[in-house]
């Protein structure tokens, strides 16, 4: 097992990082999994009204509106990249679910779970809409979102993360339940420069380098 930094560690602070080639980005990917259904109980919000509904056969373009509204901030582009045919063969596959968060009567977020794999369960997408970050959303639908993938009894329940995604998006994971196993660094075309992510968008670290 690799070394997994810990909580408010950034991956590569123990040594400085060489400079990247024009046009790539060095992600480092944290890969978690949980083998059991966390014991806790499910405390709804309170103060605000909420829902949780399962999007069947849901259109590309309702996806791409949650898809690219929650993941724009942190550099979700793998959908985006997809044309719209490959992309309704994923989110309409019936062992796909696609649950949406709804407070107040609008989107808030939205979990997606990928039961492609026998025995297994991918947390594919977890996230809330910028207008819902720090509302206290969030703990609950983790938890609500992993407790509807236990549900199906799978072995085991993973996802992963990276230094792209919201900076407590590790420990939100780990209080969830999942427990770090792996991880893999890599340099990836910057979605940026190919124009299928705003030029605007920065990473996490660009945010900091700016001030």
């Amino acid at each position: 097992m690799k070394d997994i930094p810990r909580i408010g560690r950034q991956a590569g602070d123990d040594k400085k990082a060489e400079p990247l080639p024009k046009g790539k980005l060095r992600e480092v990917v944290t890969y978690l999994e949980m083998r059991a259904s966390p014991k806790r109980m499910l405390v709804p919000p309170t103060g605000r009204k909420v829902a949780l509904m399962r999007a069947e056969q849901p259109t590309v373009h309702f996806y791409r509106y949650l898809y690219n509204t929650v993941g724009e901030p942190w550099l979700w582009w793998d959908r985006r990249a997809m044309g719209d045919s490959a992309l309704a063969e994923v989110i309409q596959d019936p062992l796909v679910e696609i649950y949406v968060l709804y407070a107040q009567g609008v989107p808030a977020g939205f979990a997606e779970l990928d039961r492609r794999e026998d025995d297994e369960i991918e947390l594919a997408y977890f996230g809330l809409l910028p207008e819902f970050i720090g509302s206290g959303l969030g703990r609950y639908f983790m938890t609500w979102a992993v407790d509807a993938a236990w549900h199906h009894e799978p072995d085991r329940l993973w996802v992963h993360t990276c230094n792209f995604d919201h900076p407590t998006a590790l420990s939100v994971y780990q209080r969830a339940g999942f427990v770090a196993y792996d991880q893999a660094t890599q340099l990836i075309d910057d979605p940026r420069a190919k124009g299928i992510i705003p030029a605007s968008v920065r990473t996490p670290e660009e945010r900091q380098t700016d001030g």
